[in-house]
C-alpha cells in the first residue's frame, strides 16, 4: 500500500479537515469512568462541556454513555440510550456545525445516534462485540472509528499476551477492514486501542511503531489521556497525569497521529501547534 496523506474526511453531512492533526474532546456521561465519572449528569453541564471543548480548540466532541475502564460492567443498550439521547439532541441543537462522535459498540445505538445527527461512531471493539456493526456502518455516511481491543472491558487487562503486538493489531485492522467488502467506505479511522487489552510494554511498543499503521491509508487516532500506561511509569494517578499525557501525546504526534482523543483539550491543541511549528522548521532546513 502507498502511504497517502488524507487531508479531509466526510463525516455524515460535515467534513473533517485533516490538513493538521485534530483534537477530540471527551464527554463521559457515565457515573463510573476512570477519571471523570459522574461529572456530566445533566444537560446543562454536558452542553457547557461541549462548548468548552470547542472553545479550547477541539474539532470533535466524543460522547460516551458506557464506561470501558478495565473491569467495568456493561449496561444494557436501553440504559446506554437513556443516558445518551437527550444530551446528544441538546448538543446538536446548540452546536449545529460541530462534529459529534458517539462512543458505542452497539449497532442499534449507533443507528439512533446517527438519526439524531451523530457524525462519527467510535467502536472500541472494531466490530467484534456486535457483528451487525460493520455491515451497518458500511452503508452509512457517518465515519467509523475501528479500534483494537483484546478481550472485552471486563477481562481485557487480565494478563494480555501477544507475540508481537504491532503485527497482531495490524492484522486485526486488515481483517476488519476487509469486512467492509466492496462497499467503497473510505471514511474509516484506525485506533490501536492503547490500554485495551495491553500491558505497559505493549502500549509503548505500539506508540513507538505507530507510523507502521500508515500503510492502511486511514487516519490514526490515539487515546492515551490519563491512562495507566502513563501512571504506571510515573507513579501518578489519573488526576495527576496531565503532564505525562501531554508528553505521550507529543510522541504520538511525532509518530504520525492524526487525532488525539483527550480529556484536556487546551493542552492537546497546544501540543499540535508546537509540533506543527517544529515540522515547519524541519521542512525549511
Amino acid at each position: 500500500m502507498n502511504n497517502l496523506k488524507i487531508t479531509s474526511m466526510q463525516c455524515g453531512s460535515l467534513e473533517l479537515s485533516l490538513q493538521k492533526p485534530v483534537v477530540m474532546g471527551i464527554i463521559n456521561l457515565t457515573p463510573d469512568s476512570f477519571y471523570d465519572g459522574g461529572s456530566y449528569t445533566d444537560t446543562q453541564s454536558v452542553v457547557k462541556r461541549a462548548e468548552q471543548i470547542l472553545n479550547e480548540g477541539g474539532e470533535i466532541i466524543d460522547i460516551g454513555a458506557i464506561s470501558t475502564r478495565p473491569g467495568s460492567l456493561i449496561p444494557s443498550s436501553a440504559e446506554e440510550l437513556a443516558r445518551l439521547l437527550n444530551h446528544l439532541i441538546a448538543i446538536r441543537k446548540e452546536f449545529p456545525n460541530a462534529l459529534i462522535s458517539i462512543d458505542t459498540f452497539r449497532k442499534d445505538v449507533a443507528a439512533v445516534a446517527i438519526s439524531e445527527g451523530a457524525n462519527i461512531i467510535n467502536d472500541i471493539s472494531g466490530g467484534m462485540l456486535d457483528e451487525e456493526m460493520i455491515p451497518f456502518m458500511a452503508g452509512q455516511d457517518a465515519a467509523y472509528i475501528l479500534m483494537h481491543m483484546q478481550g472485552n472491558p471486563t477481562n481485557m487487562q487480565v494478563n494480555p499476551v501477544y507475540t508481537n503486538v504491532t503485527e497482531e493489531v495490524s492484522n486485526f485492522f486488515k481483517v476488519q477492514i476487509e469486512k467492509f467488502g466492496n462497499k467503497g467506505k473510505s471514511n474509516i479511522i484506525l485506533d490501536p486501542g492503547f490500554g485495551f487489552g495491553k500491558n505497559v510494554d505493549h502500549n509503548y511498543q505500539l506508540l513507538n511503531e505507530l507510523d507502521r499503521f500508515k500503510c492502511f491509508n486511514y487516519p490514526i487516532l490515539v487515546g492515551v489521556s490519563r491512562k495507566s500506561m502513563i501512571n504506571k511509569v510515573l507513579g501518578t494517578t489519573p488526576k495527576d497525569a496531565l503532564n505525562g499525557t501531554t508528553i505521550v501525546n507529543t510522541i504520538a504526534l511525532m509518530r504520525g497521529a492524526d487525532i488525539l482523543r483527550v480529556h484536556d483539550v487546551k493542552q492537546a491543541a497546544e501540543a499540535v501547534r508546537i509540533i506543527g511549528q517544529f515540522n515547519i522548521s524541519n521542512d525549511k532546513r
